[in-house]
């Protein structure tokens, strides 16, 4: 099967300025993508994740594997390769009378620099997308190893100030945060960040999340760690 021609768009965010890109019609094959996470078996991601996880096969990253490594060299620096972390479909199912208090502010997956965030649409914008976040308190739109430590006594302090934050899921600007940058989803649009940034999915509206693959909120998230 003939690949179609990728749109690709690299932005910096905020006033860190990460990369952020964009690739629309990344693998070409989203139906099949979405056949395969109806039929995948999913069970709870742990806590951190406010939902539900299946292994997803990564094989189809090699359809796009000149363009990923360029990506990888040119915009995020690695120039000794990539491997691959994880791979699973996702559904967000939590109610958000259930979400935990560090699940109802942004969060950064990993802080250090050589991982490398993937989210693969699968779905509309109604399934919505990504936003990115700065931390008022600190400034901090990414969180390294050297930042940790201020950052979490600085939350400390905002929930002091603030209160605990609301059960809800966190879009737009709080007491807390300022968005600084957004994606919507797209079928087959690919989104790759550094994973110390600061971030959330997008909700539109959660009194529709479902367990159900064919109904919920399905995308495959990725990590690459670079060199």
């Amino acid at each position: 099967m003939e690949l179609p021609e990728p749109k690709i768009s690299v932005r910096a965010m905020g006033r860190e300025g990460e990369p952020l890109v964009v690739i629309d019609s990344f693998s070409g094959i989203a139906d099949e993508l979405l056949q395969a996470g109806y039929a995948a078996t999913y069970q709870h991601a742990g806590a951190s994740y406010p939902g539900i996880r299946s292994w997803a096969d990564p094989s189809y990253l090699d359809r796009r594997r000149d363009l990923m490594m360029q990506i990888m060299q040119r915009v995020f620096g690695f120039t000794q390769g990539v491997r691959l972390d994880a791979s699973t479909f996702s559904l967000v199912t939590q109610d958000e009378a259930e979400l935990s208090p560090l699940q109802r502010i942004p969060h950064y997956d990993h802080a250090g620099g050589e991982v490398i965030a993937i989210m693969h649409y699968l779905m509309g914008p109604e399934s919505g997308g990504t936003a990115f976040y700065r931390h008022r308190r600190t400034g901090f739109e990414t969180i390294t190893p050297q930042r940790e430590d201020h950052y979490n006594a600085a939350l400390a302090q905002d929930e002091r100030a603030y209160g605990m934050p609301p059960a809800r899921y966190c879009y737009g600007d709080t007491d807390w945060f300022e968005l600084i940058d957004e994606v919507e989803a797209v079928p087959d649009r690919l989104v790759l960040y550094r994973g110390r940034q600061l971030h959330s999915g997008i909700i539109p509206d959660p009194s529709i999340l479902s367990p159900d693959p064919h109904k919920g909120r399905l995308t495959i998230n990725m990590f690459l760690i670079g060199a």
